[in-house]
């Protein structure tokens, strides 16, 4: 059974800092890129950023770009989302996505966490 687990969401305030943690099962972890996906009230899921299985090459939406970091441990199934400098228009829900286009394909989603950013 596939299970992506998200966890580490929460109230921060402005500035603030908070770790997304995403831990994995039912699939072969290092073969997935894995990427943070966010969705505010209102508006469309977004991409937050995506590590590779291969060689951990990361990418990044622009506006996280040198506030947010992905990282993965292979040895414990989980990806990371070390996110920095907050700001109020980073409040949403943020979903973990675990996909593979080659070989026998999939596309798997956690159920999300809130982060909320607000004084």
């Amino acid at each position: 059974q596939v299970r992506l687990v998200e966890s580490g969401g929460g109230l921060v305030q402005p500035g603030g800092s908070l770790r997304l943690s995403c831990a994995a099962s039912g699939f072969t972890f290092s073969s997935a890129t894995m990427s943070w996906y966010r969705q505010a009230p209102g508006k469309e899921r977004e991409l937050v950023a995506r590590i590779n299985g291969y060689d951990s090459s990361t990418n990044y939406a622009d506006s996280m770009k040198g506030r947010f970091t992905i990282s993965r441990d292979n040895a414990e199934d989980t990806v990371y989302l070390q996110m920095n400098s907050l700001k109020p228009e980073d409040t949403a829900v943020y979903y973990c996505n675990a996909r593979r286009t080659w070989g026998i394909s999939f596309n798997y989603w956690g159920q999300g966490t809130q982060v909320t950013v607000s004084s």
